[in-house]
C-alpha cells in the first residue's frame, strides 16, 4: 500500500522522454557519449534509437497507474450508476404525477373559455341578421335615387342643347349641378354604407368564425388533453417519440394561448357593438336623404321659374335694339355712298396738278427753275393727297361701322332665337320633366 500511495502522489510518467529531459545520471561515462549509448549508436548510422533503463521503469509505472486509476473510476461509476437510478425513477413519478395534474388544470380552462367562445358565437349570429336587414333597406333607397339623378341629368343634357351665348353656367344649371351632386353624393353614401354593412357584415362572419375556430381548436385540444390524461405506466398506446420534446417556433405560451382567446372575444364584442352602432346610424342616413332631395328638388324648381322671367325680358330688349340697328343700318349705307362719291371726285383736280408737275418737269436748262408756281403745284399735289387719305380712311371706317352694324343684327337676331329656344328647353322639356320627381316615401325605400 505504501507503494501504491507514492503512486497516487506522483504523476504518471511518460512512455517515452526526449534525452535532454531525463534527470542527471551518475555514470562513469559522460551522458549520451561514448561508444555503447544510443546516442552513439545513433550516430554510428543505426536507423532507430533504443530506450534507457529509466525510461523502461516509467514506462511500467505509467501502467501500474493507469490500471489503478481505471479500476477506482469504474467503482465511482457504479455506484453513482446505482444512486442515480434510483433518483431518476423517483424524479420519473413525481413529473409524471405532476404533468397529469397540469393536464387536469388545462382541462379546466379549455372548458371556461370554449363556454365563453359559443355564447359570442351565438350572439354575433343574430346582430348579423338584424344588420343583413338593414342593407336591403339601404339597397331599396339606392335603387330610389335613380329616378332623380336621371331627371337631373336629363335636364342637364338639354340645357346642353342651347346655343351660345345662353349657354352659360347660370343659376339653374348651378342648382341642377348641385342636385346631381347631391344626388351623386347621396348614392356615394349610400354605397360606401352597404359596403359599410357588408364589410360589417363580412366582419361579424370573420369574427364568428375566429370564434368557431378557436372553440374547434379548444375542442380538439381538449379530447387530446382528455386522452393524455388518462395514459399511464401500464397503458398500450404509448410509445416512443424521440423528437417530441422539441418545440415548435410557433408555439404559444400559456399567457399568448390565454391572450389569443381573450382578443378573440374582444374582437368579437367590439364588432357586434360596432354592427348595432351601424344600424343606428343607417335609419338617420336614410332619415336625412329624403329631407335634402326635397329641399334640393324645391330649389331647382323656383331656379327654373326666375330663369324663363328673366329669358323673357332679355328676349324683348333684343328685339327692340334690333329694331334700332336696322335704321343705323340705312344711315350708315348712305354715308359710305357719299364718302365714296367724294373720294371719287377728288381724282380729277389730282391728275390736273400731277400733270402740269410732269409737263413743267421738261422745261430745258436754265428754264427748269423752282419757281412759285413750282412750289404751288407741289404743295397742291400733297393737300389733294392728304384729303384723299382722310377720305379713305373715314371710308374705311365707315365700311367697318357697317359691317359690324351688320354683325350686331346678325348676332340680335341670332340671339333672339337662342333666347326661344332656351325658353323651349327650359319650359317645355325640363320643368314638364322634373313632375316625375319620386315621393318622400319613395326616397326613403318603403314604396
Amino acid at each position: 500500500m505504501a507503494q501504491t500511495d507514492v503512486l497516487l502522489t506522483k504523476q504518471p510518467a511518460p512512455q517515452t522522454v526526449p534525452a535532454c529531459e531525463l534527470p542527471p545520471k551518475l555514470y562513469d561515462v559522460a551522458r549520451n557519449t561514448g561508444a555503447y549509448t544510443s546516442s552513439g549508436l545513433a550516430t554510428a548510422g543505426f536507423r532507430t534509437a533504443k530506450y534507457l533503463v529509466d525510461e523502461w521503469f516509467q514506462n511500467c509505472y505509467a501502467h501500474y497507474h493507469q490500471a489503478f486509476a481505471d479500476r477506482d473510476h469504474s467503482e465511482r461509476q457504479r455506484h453513482e450508476s446505482q444512486q442515480l437510478a434510483a433518483e431518476t425513477e423517483a424524479l420519473a413519478q413525481r413529473t409524471q404525477e405532476d404533468s397529469t395534474r397540469k393536464v387536469g388544470e388545462r382541462l379546466q380552462e379549455l372548458h371556461c373559455w370554449k363556454s365563453e367562445l359559443q355564447h359570442e358565437v351565438d350572439q354575433l349570429v343574430a346582430e348579423t341578421d338584424l344588420l343583413l336587414a338593414q342593407k336591403q333597406r339601404l339597397e331599396r333607397s339606392l335603387d330610389a335615387t335613380a329616378v332623380p339623378f336621371s331627371i337631373a341629368t336629363d335636364n342637364l343634357q338639354c340645357r346642353e342643347r342651347r346655343q351660345h351665348p345662353d349657354l352659360v353656367r347660370d343659376y339653374v344649371e348651378m342648382e341642377l349641378l348641385k342636385e346631381a351632386e347631391l344626388i351623386r353624393n347621396i348614392q356615394e353614401l349610400l354605397k360606401r354604407t352597404i359596403m359599410q354593412a357588408v364589410n360589417q357584415i363580412r366582419l361579424n362572419r370573420e369574427q364568428k368564425e375566429m370564434c368557431e375556430t378557436d372553440w374547434s381548436d379548444k375542442v380538439e385540444a381538449y379530447n387530446i388533453d382528455e386522452t393524455c390524461a388518462r395514459y399511464h405506466n401500464q397503458s398500450t398506446e404509448v410509445q416512443f417519440h424521440p423528437h417530441s420534446t422539441k418545440l415548435e417556433e410557433s408555439a404559444s405560451t400559456p399567457e399568448t394561448w390565454a391572450k389569443f382567446t381573450q382578443e378573440n372575444l374582444c374582437r368579437a364584442e367590439r364588432e357586434r357593438l360596432a354592427s348595432v352602432n351601424l344600424r343606428g346610424l343607417i335609419d338617420c342616413i336614410l332619415r336625412d336623404v329624403a329631407e335634402d332631395l326635397r329641399l334640393q328638388c324645391d330649389a331647382v324648381n323656383l331656379a327654373y321659374g326666375r330663369r324663363c322671367e328673366e329669358l323673357e325680358d332679355a328676349r324683348l330688349k333684343l328685339e327692340q335694339h334690333l329694331h334700332k340697328t336696322l335704321r343705323e343700318i340705312t344711315d350708315q349705307e348712305h354715308n359710305v355712298a357719299a364718302l365714296k362719291q367724294a373720294i371719287k371726285d377728288k381724282e380729277m383736280p389730282l391728275k390736273v396738278a400731277q400733270t402740269r408737275l410732269y409737263q413743267r418737269s421738261h422745261r430745258p436748262n436754265v428754264e427748269l427753275c423752282r419757281d412759285n408756281a413750282q412750289f404751288r403745284l407741289v404743295s397742291e399735289v400733297e393737300e389733294l393727297n392728304m384729303s384723299l387719305t382722310a377720305l379713305r380712311e373715314k371710308l374705311l371706317e365707315a365700311e367697318q361701322s357697317l359691317r359690324n352694324l351688320e354683325d350686331t343684327r346678325m348676332s340680335l337676331e341670332k340671339d333672339i332665337a337662342v333666347k326661344t329656344n332656351s325658353l323651349f328647353i327650359d319650359r317645355q322639356k325640363c320643368m314638364t320633366h322634373r313632375t316625375r320627381y319620386p315621393t318622400i316615401l319613395q326616397l326613403v325605400g318603403y314604396q
